[in-house]
């Protein structure tokens, strides 16, 4: 129970001119499809700045809670108790909502804007504008493995029958090999490699007015989108050029668009400077640093070794996470090269995948192929359970080194807000448990690091995240 103010602020990459609109969405999107937890809705400017005000009720219709949104970059929001026994679950429910139709709405204007990114020196290389990178992304460096595992476990029923018994061993050695030199693949499959001598990522957004966005994505296709990008890219970046209403006016014109300066954004990021701050708090040399052109915000890192790690951006995470929050975010990557992570999650495997050959696949018959179907979905869902322990310890390492476990939260909420949606659906949270996802619900990692108190008293991070992971498991069955 509380009975306190909470005040708290959201960050805003789009241009404040949308401001009405945001606030506009809020109401329809939030308030007005439950209009039976809210009360006294009211659109009010205070000190310059539009805002909206209401009130939270329980289900009996006592009204809890008092909240004000304050429009602005960031956006400001407080949250007042009117009684003394108002949950934490309700003002953490609000506190989310509230962040999700942010993002939300977020989305949709991205939807609607043209992104240019690029490194100093570099081939331009546009965004890719399709959602199918998104989940291999999301199966780099730690997921890799784990995947890779359940891959192998595939192949090698067919090819026990063609090589034998030495088919575990042989796969196990190309595993490893994969990952001594996942840095190298990663290299590969990257845009840009990030130096100290030239650290810095140049991106600008170009956000379309939103009454623009629908006739916007009828009229272009990503395909065309694409076409458009590209003419612009060489015709002011390739030529040492500068992105404005200037240089891109009559291009936007051939195309039907015309170009609003304070719709128009740009942004110097050095990422080498970024990387190097967490390298300095983990007391790490700085690893290789490369970036990936993508709107899907992530990061990742990887290697045999902190020497030989490697630690990857997209520039989704550049354009929507805040400096602290990237920090933290790269905090949770650097933790996962502090924990050897790949090696421990590839002895793992390895373990398992003897296990299966030389022990108990001998107790299945070779005609039992449901028996086989149904082991091999047990095995690989205790495996992605268990890589869970990894990725909880990697945000309590993160916490612990770069002290900020709420700012990690803010970021893991902004990434995740589709998620975290969903998530309030019981059946989901289990279902997310026990999925072949080596991540913890976004909803569980939330609230275990805003719960985190004296965080240099833990003295052994795996065996503590291992009991949260446990427990939060088993309090949502």
């Amino acid at each position: 129970m509380s009975n306190k103010a909470v005040s708290f602020s959201i960050d805003m990459e789009i241009p404040e001119s949308y401001m009405g609109n945001l606030l506009d969405f809020i109401y329809q999107k939030y308030l007005m499809p439950h209009e039976q937890r809210f009360a006294n809705i009211s659109r009010v400017t205070v000190g310059g700045r539009s805002s909206l005000t209401f009130t939270t009720l329980d289900q009996s219709g006592t009204r809890v809670l008092e909240v004000a949104v304050k429009g602005g970059k960031p956006i400001d929001v407080s949250m007042t108790p009117l009684s003394e026994n108002v949950p934490e679950e309700t003002i953490t429910q609000v506190r989310q909502d509230l962040v999700i139709a942010v993002e939300s709405f977020e989305e949709k204007v991205r939807e609607g804007t043209l992104f240019f990114a690029w490194r100093e020196g570099e081939r331009i290389v546009p965004e890719k504008i399709s959602g199918k990178e998104k989940k291999p992304l999301n199966r780099i460096f730690l997921e890799t493995q784990v995947f890779l595992f359940v891959i192998f476990i595939t192949l090698g029923l067919f090819l026990f029958f063609l090589i034998g018994p030495y088919t575990p061993i042989v796969l196990l050695a190309f595993q490893f090999i994969f990952v001594v030199y996942s840095p190298k693949i990663i290299e590969r499959m990257s845009d840009w490699r990030i130096t100290e001598e030239n650290p810095t990522i140049h991106i600008l957004e170009y956000s379309l007015p939103i009454e623009e966005h629908d006739d916007f994505r009828q009229k272009y296709p990503p395909e065309k989108v694409a076409e458009m990008k590209k003419e612009i890219y060489q015709e002011t970046i390739a030529k040492n050029g500068e992105i404005n209403c200037e240089t891109t006016g009559q291009i936007f014109r051939k195309y039907g668009l015309e170009c609003s300066p304070e719709n128009l954004s740009s942004t110097k990021v050095n990422v080498y400077e970024l990387v190097k701050k967490v390298a300095d708090k983990f007391h790490f040399k700085v690893p290789k640093i490369v970036v990936s052109n993508t709107l899907a915000p992530n990061a990742a890192a990887s290697g045999p070794s902190q020497s030989r790690g490697v630690v990857l951006i997209t520039t989704g995470a550049l354009v929507q996470l805040e400096e602290d929050e990237l920090l933290s975010v790269l905090g949770h990557e650097f933790g996962h090269l502090k924990g050897h992570d790949p090696f421990w999650l590839y002895g793992l495997s390895a373990v398992q995948y003897l296990l299966w050959f030389y022990v108990i696949f001998g107790f299945f018959p070779t005609s039992s192929l449901v028996l086989l179907l149904i082991y091999f979905w047990v095995l690989s869902t205790i495996t992605y359970f268990i890589a869970k322990f990894f990725e909880a310890r990697a945000d309590l390492t993160s916490a612990i080194v770069m002290g900020q476990p709420n700012i990690l939260a803010n970021a893991l909420e902004e990434i995740g807000f589709k998620k975290l949606l969903y998530e309030r659906i019981p059946s989901y949270r289990v279902q997310e448990w026990v999925s072949f996802d080596p991540h913890p619900p976004i909803y569980f990692r939330v609230e275990r690091l805003r719960k985190f108190g004296a965080l240099t008293e833990i003295k052994h991070p795996l065996l503590q995240s291992a009991r949260d992971v446990t427990r939060g498991f088993l309090n949502s069955l």
